[in-house]
């Protein structure tokens, strides 16, 4: 007996009339290809999850219907996963989808991957890297003349080094520029960032 889910019957007969084969099509088909498979809404669509995890979604929208894999291209090998959302691309009817033999190993590669434990590839990003920041003229012949405050300076990462920079150009009046860049060399000789009463709060 099918696991299914009262909540996916009604999102295929909200769907526009176009939609509602092509739906409960690969409804049975992610059915008939695993049959363990359990149904839930997830993100608002559809989902079909398997020991816990997502095998398969689907979407529909005004004009298109999407199907996709949780792990993604190394099930599905469509070329198209930049038309639309899953791999499928935009499927307006049967004709815009592979083979149902095609569409029944693709079922069958995503049950294989869940059972072998395999965690879908997901494009790692990678974090962008702020440069050091651009020292004020004080601030830089400041530290040149004291070899201790700039030994420490150097250490600090970028946006540690920032909070220093930032605190002395938000100054507005001199003798507060002046006061907050002679208390900057204080904390750097002492091995202190901008910020170091509040580190252990």
């Amino acid at each position: 007996m099918p696991h299914t889910d009262p909540r996916i019957d009604a999102y295929i007969e909200r769907a526009a009339a176009f939609a509602q084969p092509l739906l409960a099509d690969w409804r049975a088909l992610v059915h008939q290809g695993c049959p363990e498979v359990e149904e839930t809404i997830k993100w608002g669509m559809p989902h079909f999850v398997h020991r816990g995890k997502i095998l398969a979604n689907m979407a529909a929208f005004k004009a298109h219907c999407s199907f996709g894999f949780w792990h993604g291209e190394a099930v599905a090998q469509q070329g198209k996963s930049g038309e639309a959302m899953g791999q499928l691309g935009r499927v307006t009817g049967a004709q815009d989808l592979p083979p149902r033999t095609e569409l029944a190993a693709m079922v069958a590669r995503a049950r294989a991957l869940i059972e072998g434990g395999v965690k879908p590839a997901r494009a790692a990003r990678p974090a962008a890297k702020k440069p050091a920041p651009e020292l004020p003229a004080e601030l830089a012949a400041a530290l040149a003349g004291d070899a201790g405050a700039r030994a420490f300076f150097s250490t600090l990462a970028p946006s540690h080094q920032r909070e220093y920079v930032d605190w002395i150009g938000e100054a507005k009046r001199p003798e507060t520029r002046a006061r907050r860049l002679a208390q900057t060399l204080q904390w750097l000789a002492e091995g202190k960032r901008r910020n170091w009463k509040y580190e252990n709060c």
